[in-house]
């Protein structure tokens, strides 16, 4: 049975997104994408040239047509600067389906609960398909689907860490309660936490630090590509009981 990843009605194919950041040049970041079969990437809006002509631009190496932009907010600490970021790529591009992030905290990045779900209330009501990210707590994620979040977006670990989920037990939980997707973003460092937040039930998996910062970015990216698929594969097919003690392979009956 075909498998889709839907998020707010769309259909992808992928259920991997990758970003577009710290890459040497827009061929290398093309290239990535290209070995990784994301569907959705994410544009910093604050930090890419969108429009500027005379600059290099992102839309020359990745087809919008083809690869589905997901605007987000990265670098913002306010309310008020999500929301006037977000405002100008709608105008800009006409996107409607956006990745919100507030930031709390410059050190460590975890976001600022209160101002996000401030933000993606307003976002809302005014016509957005908000995707967030969000601290892996399910009283916060739970208020975000309430205020009409798409998509669930929760810290494996803080960003560009690469250490991994750290707390499978609250994704594990978010993932049961929630009835939009849930994606792992931020904390990925290579394949096999990948394809763990895939294990653990999750609908996707968002990454670009892992990726951007490895010696060779192109394998990578197909790694990673193969980590989300094996996982989800895994997660459907329902995995072996756990057992304390050993279990023998063979039929103990009929014994030569």
């Amino acid at each position: 049975m075909e498998d889709f990843f839907t998020i707010a009605n769309k259909k992808f194919n992928s259920r991997l997104i990758v970003g577009t950041g710290k890459y040497k040049d827009f061929e290398e970041t093309a290239n990535v994408v290209k070995a990784s079969g994301a569907d959705i990437v994410t544009v910093a809006v604050r930090r890419v040239n969108i429009l500027d002509k005379n600059q290099p631009l992102l839309m020359d190496y990745l087809d919008p047509k083809s690869i589905t932009y997901l605007p987000n907010t990265a670098g913002c600490y306010t309310s008020e600067d999500a929301l006037r970021t977000l405002r100008l790529a709608r105008e800009m591009g006409g996107w409607r389906l956006v990745k919100l992030e507030v930031l709390g905290n410059k050190k460590t990045l975890y976001p600022n609960m209160i101002e996000t779900i401030k933000s993606t209330e307003v976002l809302v009501k005014e016509g957005f398909e908000v995707m967030v990210y969000c601290s892996d707590d399910p009283i916060m994620t739970s208020k975000l689907e309430d205020v009409g979040a798409c998509a669930i977006m929760p810290l494996g670990a803080p960003i560009g860490s690469g250490i991994g989920i750290q707390n499978k037990t609250n994704i594990t939980l978010i993932k049961e309660q929630s009835l939009v997707p849930v994606i792992i973003d931020a904390g990925v460092g290579t394949a096999s936490d990948a394809t763990i937040a895939m294990e653990l039930g999750c609908d996707g998996v968002l990454l670009n630090t892992s990726i951007a910062e490895s010696k060779n970015p192109i394998l990578m990216a197909e790694s990673m590509k193969h980590a989300v698929i094996a996982g989800r594969k895994a997660f459907k097919a329902v995995r072996m009981k756990k057992r304390n003690y050993g279990s023998s392979s063979s039929p103990q009956n009929n014994l030569i």
